[in-house]
């Protein structure tokens, strides 16, 4: 395999048809290194950067109480002590408990990139990496991006879409795909990378402008089976539903039956 072939990508339409051309991927980008450390570092880095960090207990002086001595000093028999806020006693304060803080690390940017590039290269070694010309798409449609997934055989895979800027619609459409994740290629970071199984990127994002196929339509949307597991719930729903039904019918029948007798009573 020559080094154009293997930088060389399969293309497709943003309605999944297969192009005849193969995409060339930038080298700048595209270079073949993958630097595990760093990797490692970006990631841990990014999810660290997630925490609130707003676990907090309190300590000996914040509990409230504990202002006079439990007992004398002296003459009990027992140990001394002076508050019953101390950390041995019940609802006393925390030792070494945690405290709101930042859990904000810093990577800089020259690291942030190199780890990008090798998250970009690890899944162009596995065949991961899918180019789509353009996403143009004149408001959100769902079934536009289904059709997508499901004509590229990826729809059981997380799926990460990196468009060529911010693009309403195109977000819109996958955001109520589950493992479907939509973002600007700008945007994406290591984690973003490292958590897909398939990253599919539109051609302007890599500098990549492809001509747009004429008359195509988009692939039929089939509706997904329920899982087993789903139908065995839903039947056990129903079956309890309708038992449910079934015994206060029971019951009411014999309640209706005495209040009927107890009128007629009355009314003799």
């Amino acid at each position: 395999m020559t080094d154009n072939e293997h930088k060389s990508v399969s293309a497709y339409s943003a309605l999944g048809t297969a192009r005849t051309e193969k995409v060339q991927l930038p080298e700048a980008t595209f270079d073949g290194i993958i630097n595990m450390p760093v990797m490692h570092q970006a990631v841990k880095a990014f999810m660290a950067n997630q925490r609130q960090g707003n676990a907090s207990t309190k300590i000996r002086k914040y509990v409230v109480g504990g202002n006079q001595k439990p007992w004398k000093q002296k003459g009990t028999g027992r140990a001394r002590q002076g508050s019953t806020r101390a950390p041995h006693f019940v609802g006393g304060g925390t030792v070494f408990g945690p405290t709101p803080r930042p859990y904000d690390e810093y990577v800089p940017r020259q690291v942030r990139a190199l780890a990008k590039r090798s998250a970009l290269n690890a899944r162009h070694n596995e065949g991961a990496i899918m180019v789509i010309d353009a996403f143009n798409y004149d408001a959100p449609k769902t079934a536009h991006l289904l059709g997508l997934v499901a004509r590229l055989d990826v729809a059981d895979k997380k799926v990460l879409i990196l468009t060529d800027g911010v693009k309403q619609n195109v977000f819109l459409s996958g955001r109520n795909i589950p493992n479907v994740h939509v973002m600007p290629y700008v945007d994406a970071s290591t984690y973003h990378i490292l958590w897909s199984d398939v990253v599919l990127v539109e051609g302007g994002a890599i500098g990549t402008t492809l001509e747009p196929l004429a008359n195509e339509k988009p692939a039929p949307v089939t509706k997904r089976a329920r899982p087993v597991k789903e139908v065995e719930k839903a039947a056990r729903k129903v079956a309890k539903r309708a038992a449910k039904t079934e015994a206060k019918s029971a019951v009411k029948a014999p309640v209706k039956k005495a209040a009927a007798k107890k009128t007629t009573k009355k009314e003799k």
